[in-house]
């Protein structure tokens, strides 16, 4: 709610769009015929208008939950070796963030794949409190589902009860917000669209938008869960969305300031041809 408010302020003050933050974990496809290298890039950012763009610390947790097809518990595949810190260039500035060369031993058999990121809390200095987005990417390779709709047993998360890697634009993404694997009751929940393609090569989104906002209050869009932590959400255009569940971790204090302690998860509609 804190952060709600100051956006409220900051969009009263000043002629700017007021955002909210995103925790990005980012590759260009996320339903794959067959497995592969894969590159994704981590930036901690404001996904609708490419803006301003947060310096990330050091990732606290980067690994993958390796699923071949639904049988079988999943094996979990820490990353953290790959990361290499890069300079992310929004419109508005560059900031630290990351990037991962997975090779292909990684992602090589057909069946779900759950990316999962624990970054370290980041301090806005506006608001004088943290905020620590933890982040899941499911990607698919073969079509074989696997453990994209398991828990992946986070302090905070978002369950998906539709496969994030397969849906059509037009239609409706739904899930559950878990904090310490329990419902977390009428969870607030903020959707972004990330509305300039990132450039993998220049490590830069580009300057061209998919869509213009009629007003701001579309850029950032707001929803609650019901009394189960249940939601469902519109995906009315082809491309990547960010659900963020706010404030719904355990955790609300880090070295002695209020902490959000945020899920989030990242979903791709295609268009129906």
């Amino acid at each position: 709610m804190r952060r709600m408010m100051l956006a409220l302020v900051m969009a009263l003050a000043i002629p700017a769009t007021a955002q909210a933050h995103f925790q990005m974990m980012y590759t260009p496809e996320i339903a794959l015929s067959e497995g592969g290298e894969m590159v994704l890039k981590i930036v901690f950012t404001h996904p609708f208008d490419a803006g301003h763009t947060m310096d990330m610390g050091p990732v606290q947790e980067f690994y993958v939950l390796q699923q071949r097809g639904s049988e079988g518990e999943p094996k979990k595949v820490d990353l953290k070796q790959y990361l290499k810190e890069i300079k992310w260039k929004g419109h508005s500035n560059a900031a630290v963030a990351y990037e991962a060369v997975l090779p292909k031993t990684v992602v090589r058999s057909m069946g779900d794949y759950v990316f999962v990121l624990v970054p370290s809390p980041y301090l806005e200095k506006e608001e004088d409190a943290y905020i620590q987005q933890i982040t899941k990417l499911v990607v698919n390779v073969g079509g074989v589902p696997g453990n994209w709709a398991a828990p992946a047993g986070l302090p905070v998360e978002i369950v998906p009860f539709d496969k994030p890697y397969a849906n059509w634009a037009g239609g409706v993404f739904r899930g559950q917000v878990l904090s310490g694997g329990k419902p977390v009751e009428n969870a607030e929940l903020e959707v972004e669209y990330l509305n300039h393609e990132p450039d993998m090569k220049a490590n830069a989104f580009k300057e061209k938008a998919a869509v213009k906002a009629p007003n701001d209050c579309m850029t950032t869009m707001g929803a609650n869960a019901n009394a189960q932590g249940e939601f469902t959400i519109g995906l009315a255009k082809a491309g990547w969305w960010g659900v963020c569940a706010l404030g719904a971790g355990p955790e609300k204090e880090y070295q002695g300031k209020e902490l959000s302690q945020d899920a989030v998860i990242w979903v791709k509609a295609f268009e129906m041809k």
